[in-house]
C-alpha cells in the first residue's frame, strides 16, 4: 500500500473514531455535524468530503463496523464456548465484555435501529438479521449436539436477540452493580427461552 493510501485509511478512520467519541446517552448521530466531526479528528472540513460523500455515508460505515463487531463477537463466544462449555454463561460474559469495549457501536445500533432515517433503520435491520441467521445456526447445532430438538431456531434466535439488545440498552450506562444484576437476569431469561423452546418441540 502506498504511503498516500495509507494516510487515507488513517484520517477515514480518523473520522469514524471521531464521530464515535462524540456519541453519548444524550447525544445521537443526528445531532453530529460535519464541522464538529472534521474538528475532532484534526482536518479540515472541506478535507470530509476526499473520504466520504456526506454524513449518512459515514453513518452507514459506522453501522456496518457495529455489524462486523457483533459477527466478530459471536466467534469469539463459539470459541470461548468449546473451551468452557456454558453456552449462555459464556455468550453473556462475551456480550458484556463488548458492551464495555464497543459501548457507543452498541449505542449507534440501538438509537438508529428505530430512527427517523430509513436508510439507517434499513442497514441497521440488515446487520441484527445477519446476527440472527448466525445465532440460528448455532442453536440447530447446539440442539443436535446436546440431542434437545428446538422449536422454530430461527423465531427462537429472534427472541434472544430482542432480549439481549433490551438489556444491553439497560446496561450501557448502569453502575457496575446494577449492570452485574442484569447481566443475570439475562442469562435466566434465555434460559427461559430456550427450555421454552425445548419444550414447545417436546410436546
Amino acid at each position: 500500500m502506498s504511503v498516500r493510501a495509507e494516510q487515507k485509511l488513517k484520517t477515514r478512520r480518523a473520522l469514524m473514531d471521531a464521530s464515535l467519541r462524540q456519541l453519548s446517552a444524550d447525544r445521537g448521530f443526528g445531532s453530529l455535524s460535519l464541522r464538529e466531526i472534521a474538528r475532532e479528528a484534526g482536518i479540515a472540513p472541506t478535507s470530509f468530503y476526499r473520504h466520504f460523500t456526506d454524513l449518512n455515508e459515514l453513518g452507514l460505515a459506522l453501522v456496518d463496523e457495529a455489524g462486523v463487531a457483533l459477527r466478530q463477537l459471536m466467534r469469539q463466544a463459539r470459541k470461548r464456548i468449546e473451551r468452557e462449555g456454558g453456552a449462555i454463561n459464556t455468550s453473556v460474559e462475551t456480550f458484556m465484555e463488548y458492551l464495555t469495549d464497543n459501548a457507543n457501536l452498541f449505542r449507534l445500533l440501538l438509537r438508529e435501529r428505530t430512527g427517523v432515517s430509513r436508510i439507517f433503520r434499513t442497514a441497521v435491520q440488515a446487520e441484527i438479521d445477519h446476527f440472527v441467521t448466525e445465532l440460528a445456526e448455532d442453536l440447530e447445532k447446539f440442539a443436535v449436539d446436546k440431542q434437545h430438538r428446538l422449536s422454530d431456531p430461527h423465531l427462537v434466535a429472534e427472541s434472544m436477540v430482542v432480549l439481549v439488545f433490551h438489556l444491553g440498552a439497560e446496561a450501557l450506562d448502569a453502575p457496575a452493580k446494577q449492570r452485574a444484576n442484569l447481566k443475570e437476569k439475562l442469562k435466566i431469561q434465555l434460559r427461559m427461552v430456550l427450555v421454552g423452546a425445548q419444550t414447545m418441540a417436546e410436546n
